[in-house]
């Protein structure tokens, strides 16, 4: 059995539009778990840990201003 990808047809949102909002709410979603991490990792001591954490919810945070920044442009032109 073959899986149809959904093109817009039953959501109405193209792929690339729905896309761009998966990854920006992934970014998110990203950058508030991670700050559970940097607690957890505080509370055991480990600044290095936190400090991994720390980079990696600046990335995800880049992540979904770019994301945001694309919708922007593409969704309200």
């Amino acid at each position: 059995m073959t899986m149809s990808m959904e093109t817009g047809q039953i959501t109405g949102t193209l792929d690339k539009d729905y896309n761009i909002i998966w990854f920006t709410e992934a970014c998110l979603r990203n950058a508030l778990k991670l700050e559970t991490y940097i607690q957890d990792a505080e509370r055991a001591g480990d600044a290095e840990l936190a400090d991994f954490f720390r980079r990696a919810q600046t990335e995800s945070r880049k992540g979904a201003e770019q994301g945001k920044q694309l919708l922007r442009g593409r969704l309200f032109a």
